[in-house]
């Protein structure tokens, strides 16, 4: 495991991004439904709007946190890791689990919530074919789309952001070697420092952990930090590719 607590110097290392993973100055907005296993499901996605001369290196999708305390897909924290996401090049997908805004069906605890993400994948597939997924999820996001990315076989990258480790078991994730992403506020209410660490270490593959300082669990006036954090990862991770 590595865990970082400042970000100095993370915006000069954005060249290391692979040279087809260009970043974009405007994207494509989609506002659609796609079907999901409940009914159809609201969703935003965002694909660069300039011609890209290779596929894209990822493609995402961006899970958001517990409906039943107001989560939706314009949560601050999910926008801004779709703004970090789309800025580097890669499509992203926002979407409303079922019961949520316009989405059909009701909320279903996290199970029925897995088959949205497992829809919101097979969409992604088909639009990009052959290109590699990348699941991003805030809090309940990031249990319930963690757990699916792990056993989907094409995504290859993970992301979670503010895991709530105090009330939901993260231990779906030891068997998974995936490269992985997180990012977690010190103060995080949701989410004691001192077992994400713990859970980081545990995990095999290549895990990475951003500690932000002062930060709460909504990352309040840190998501620049958050920003810095995506960006900064996914250079280091084309850079080893490359």
């Amino acid at each position: 495991m590595r865990y970082t607590d400042k970000h100095r110097g993370v915006k000069p290392r954005l060249h290391a991004l692979c040279a087809h993973a260009f970043m974009a100055t405007s994207h494509d907005s989609r506002n659609f439904f796609l079907d999901g296993p409940a009914g159809r499901l609201e969703a935003i996605l965002w694909t660069p709007s300039a011609p890209a001369r290779h596929r894209p290196p990822l493609a995402a999708v961006a899970c958001h946190p517990h409906p039943l305390y107001g989560g939706t897909m314009h949560n601050k924290v999910v926008y801004q890791a779709a703004k970090s996401l789309d800025a580097l090049g890669l499509p992203v997908l926002r979407f409303n689990f079922r019961g949520t805004g316009l989405s059909a069906g009701k909320h279903d605890r996290g199970v029925g919530e897995q088959d949205d993400v497992r829809a919101a994948l097979d969409f992604l597939v088909k639009q990009f074919p052959g290109v590699p997924l990348l699941v991003a999820g805030f809090s309940f996001g990031a249990w319930v789309g963690l757990h699916v990315g792990c056993e989907y076989p094409r995504v290859s990258h993970l992301i979670g952001l503010g895991v709530p480790v105090n009330s939901s078991d993260f231990s779906f994730l030891k068997p998974c070697k995936k490269p992985k992403l997180f990012v977690h506020g010190s103060q995080d209410q949701y989410g004691a420092i001192e077992k994400v660490k713990r859970l980081v270490a545990s995990l095999p593959g290549e895990n990475h952990l951003v500690v932000v300082e002062g930060a709460d669990h909504f990352f309040g006036n840190k998501l620049d930090q958050l920003d810095a954090a995506i960006t900064s990862w996914l250079g280091e991770v084309f850079r080893l590719r490359h």
